[in-house]
């Protein structure tokens, strides 16, 4: 078996594309979900997951890093939106802990599933806000694996602000289409 050498994925130019072409700078909460909702939409429709996040520096509300669900297009079960936004952010600000470079966000259409809940602590956003709920996810048959139930507590000890519910209807539109389509469930 030959193993490889590393790996690495790519936002998609679509996503690329919808960011450069927005505005850049002083989004609300609400316009920053409503635009991570956008892009989750559109996600579905070029064949990936029903998730996308946002990095945004909260000095400027300008965007440090986008990310949308990869992992059946790029066969990487940790290539969750959060995971490819943070990831994203680091390499764009040049450091591995966010919280170095100043005051971020994360802004994502669900609430983190476990993985990405275990992520945000070591990424440096000092703020979270979240669209969907974990509920909303399952019940279209999305595992969010094991988390705490007083996960928003164990964030906000760790200083990090945390916001649930924005907009929260419309993510949750965003899960109930994919569930129609023939989505995988992951």
């Amino acid at each position: 078996m030959n193993l490889q050498h590393g790996f690495h994925f790519e936002l998609p130019d679509w996503l690329i594309t919808t960011i450069s072409e927005g505005p850049q700078s002083s989004l609300s909460d609400e316009q920053q979900m409503a635009l991570v909702i956008e892009l989750s939409r559109k996600n579905i429709g070029q064949g990936g997951g029903p998730f996308a996040a946002l990095v945004i520096n909260r000095a400027d509300m300008s965007i440090v890093g986008a990310g949308v669900n990869l992992v059946t297009s790029r066969n990487l079960s940790c290539a969750h939106a959060e995971i490819v936004a943070i990831s994203m952010a680091q390499q764009n600000l040049d450091c591995y802990r966010l919280s170095d470079k100043g005051d971020f966000q994360l802004v994502t259409s669900c609430e983190p599933c476990a993985m990405c809940f275990g992520a945000i602590p070591w990424s440096g956003v000092n703020r979270l806000l979240c669209g969907a709920s974990k509920q909303h996810a399952e019940a279209i048959g999305f595992d969010e694996g094991p988390k705490l139930d007083s996960w928003i507590s164990a964030l906000e000890m760790r200083g990090i602000e945390v916001e649930t519910g924005i907009l929260e209807a419309e993510a949750a539109a965003v899960l109930a289409e994919y569930a129609q389509t023939t989505g995988l469930l992951y």
